[in-house]
């Protein structure tokens, strides 16, 4: 572990905007972004918005700092693949990162996590950073398996190797915390980071930034982001909100 804060790491805060949006609500929320961004200092701040939505995403934060991403990749390069979107395509829109393996694409789409390995490896073959998602649900916590849940996710991604490791994000989105109201306490969710940060020092990568997603708010973040093994987080329902977002921007500051 003597590896595992060697080099600092730079915070990062992501807004997954899911299935929200119009024209007009991107327009008023991405300005708001944009003229606030200051507020984080030297934290970088992203958004990963619908496939629709990436051409205004462009436009709108092209002259800022703030950078953006899809929640999605296919694994196939072209071809007769009917609704799918290829990393190439991803990164024709300026694209910085996609999310591979988000929980919501585990449970209802039926995502293993070779997939979701093999979605991170199309990413970054294009150019691309892959925020790679991991997490356990309620069950899996309270049968005391959420250790061994977060170990099989992460064994497909970390068998990409070192190179590839030091390319991407992980973020640690405990299921039972997303959009419920619910937080890991700081402890539980340094754990967990403290679990995964190991298992990347074992395979050459411990400065890999590692994110905690799950219900986080202006008012939680601070104490979340206080954790030696927290370096940003991964917002849902908050990042709709440019005052609410760029106040957890600024408590990781």
């Amino acid at each position: 572990m003597s590896q595992v804060h060697s080099q600092p790491r730079t915070r990062l805060v992501m807004g997954n905007w899911k299935m929200h949006g119009s024209l007009a609500e991107n327009a008023a929320l991405l300005a708001d972004l944009a003229a606030g961004q200051g507020r984080g200092g030297a934290t970088e701040l992203a958004v990963t918005v619908p496939f629709p939505y990436l051409a205004q995403v462009r436009e709108a934060l092209a002259d800022t700092p703030l950078s953006w991403g899809a929640q999605d990749v296919s694994v196939h390069e072209r071809g007769a693949y009917t609704g799918e979107v290829s990393a190439a395509m991803l990164a024709d829109f300026g694209c910085t990162w996609v999310l591979c393996g988000h929980s919501e694409r585990r449970a209802l789409h039926g995502e293993s996590s070779a997939l979701v390995a093999a979605k991170a490896a199309a990413a970054l073959a294009a150019g691309l950073t892959p925020v790679v998602c991991v997490g356990e649900t309620l069950s899996d916590r309270d049968a005391g398996d959420a250790e061994c849940v977060i170990g099989d996710q992460l064994e497909p991604v970390l068998a990409l190797g070192a190179e590839a490791l030091s390319r991407l994000v992980i973020a640690y989105e405990p299921v039972w915390a997303i959009g419920t109201g619910r937080t890991a306490s700081p402890e539980q969710a340094q754990a967990i980071h403290a679990l995964i940060r190991a298992a990347l020092g074992k395979s050459g990568a411990a400065n890999t930034r590692v994110l905690y997603g799950g219900s986080v708010k202006a008012t939680n973040a601070a104490a979340l982001f206080a954790q030696p093994d927290i370096d940003g987080a991964l917002v849902g329902g908050a990042s709709l909100v440019a005052e609410e977002f760029l106040n957890i921007a600024a408590a990781v500051a």
